[in-house]
């Protein structure tokens, strides 16, 4: 019974042969992820390596893990740099993995494609976003190595093409572990204190690694978020970075940014010089066309011969004159006319006129007495006459038809 082994020395054993075998201590291995998880506390990876029908579980360490570039995802093919050993606790062998390179891809590419995606997803690259490039800047702002070629190009391009520009510079690095930072911190200064028209971040050409700091998330929202319009240009016309599609414009190269930013003095002067021109003949011909109307107005009878025209206005003012004169004067007439009927009307309706042919007007109390029914015996009246009253009193009443 003394060869009896305990699990535990069973798995020892067995991890002993295993780490003993320096074939199985740098293994390259092609297969497709499944189970991903990203133990975000650790920073481990832990997935599935699966290849037909056959599977192996696999580990990846935060020390390694943090080192890539991509994301790795469920379905993704990879080729993996690992060794293989046996986990103890659980009795299973499983990788051990150092590196991880995208199969058929490179780690930078599909860095790249999925950056991209989340990126996109936000709306940092929607076509609506983009600002207007100003056509006439005054002061433009430039984000590169204040050593580097792409500087030089701008500033030789500026200087030729649009010289009355301010050019302001924002020295920063362009490559290495430290360029994103660097690239992000100048852009913001400058964007928020530079005074600037336009802004130009870039750098000259290189490989993708070169170029990769342009591809860092923050800095591209930074791009994005700048209150200044920025014109991207990163390497040659065939380098596309995420900061070319963050940014307002794209331009192939930093010399074509330049001229991008700015307009051509020189076809500015030449387009002045013309307008300059089509002004003068277009003076010049409105200046004719008056000579002339003012020629054909000064030939017109009214100011070839004014007097004849002035009688023809008198004799028609004149005309007016006794023609006014004879439809007011009849107006007064008419009036008069009426007004002397109207007079002999009223003063036949007058009672007191009628006292003046022998009439005479019975009053009572205040009041004219038109019956005998409204008097009595004893009663005292006054009555109007034409020329004053009388008063009496009624010493008898007599009743007549004589109506």
């Amino acid at each position: 019974m003394n060869n009896v082994l305990t699990v535990s020395q069973l798995n020892r054993y067995v991890k002993s042969v295993l780490d003993g075998d320096f074939r199985l201590q740098d293994v390259l291995l092609k297969g497709e992820i499944s189970n991903f998880v990203n133990h975000y506390r650790s920073g481990h990876f832990y997935f599935t390596l699966k290849e037909g029908g056959c599977a192996v579980k696999a580990v990846m360490f935060a020390s390694y893990a943090k080192s890539l570039l991509f994301e790795p995802e469920d379905g993704m093919a990879v080729i993996l740099r690992c060794s293989v050993s046996l986990y103890e606790r659980d009795g299973s062998y499983q990788l051990y993995v150092y590196e991880m390179q995208p199969d058929g891809k490179g780690s930078l590419q599909v860095a790249f494609e999925q950056l991209y995606r989340k990126l996109e997803s936000k709306g940092l690259f929607a076509q609506e976003n983009k600002r207007p490039i100003p056509r006439f800047p005054k002061r433009i702002g430039v984000v590169t190595s204040e050593t580097g070629a792409a500087l030089q190009d701008i500033l030789n391009i500026l200087s030729r093409r649009y010289p009355i520009a301010t050019v302001v510079l924002a020295p920063a690095l362009v490559q290495g572990s430290e360029a994103p930072a660097s690239l992000t911190a100048s852009l913001r200064q400058l964007d928020e204190f530079g005074d600037c028209d336009v802004i130009i971040i870039g750098r000259g050409g290189g490989s993708m690694e070169d170029l990769w700091c342009f591809n860092d998330e923050q800095l591209v929202m930074q791009v994005a978020a700048c209150s200044t319009p920025v014109i991207s240009a990163v390497g040659h016309e065939t380098d596309f970075t995420l900061c070319d599609y963050a940014a307002d414009l794209r331009a192939p190269t930093p010399s074509a940014a330049a001229e991008l930013a700015s307009a051509n003095i020189n076809e500015l002067l030449q387009g002045l010089d013309d307008m300059t021109a089509r002004i003068d003949t277009a003076v010049r011909m409105n200046f004719q066309k008056k000579e002339q109307r003012f020629a054909a107005v000064c030939a017109k009878s009214c100011f070839a011969e004014p007097k004849r025209l002035v009688d023809n206005y008198t004799k028609k003012l004149e005309y007016f004159e006794k023609s006014i004169q004879f439809h007011v004067k009849n107006a007064i007439i008419r009036k008069q006319e009426a007004l002397t009927l109207q007079k002999a009307r009223l003063e036949a309706l007058n009672p007191i006129a009628r006292l003046k042919n022998g009439y005479s007007i019975a009053m009572k109390d205040g009041h004219s007495v038109s019956s005998v029914k409204e008097v009595s015996v004893g009663d005292k009246l006054a009555i109007r006459l034409q020329d004053g009253t009388v008063y009496a009193e009624v010493a008898g009443i007599e009743e007549s038809n004589l109506l």
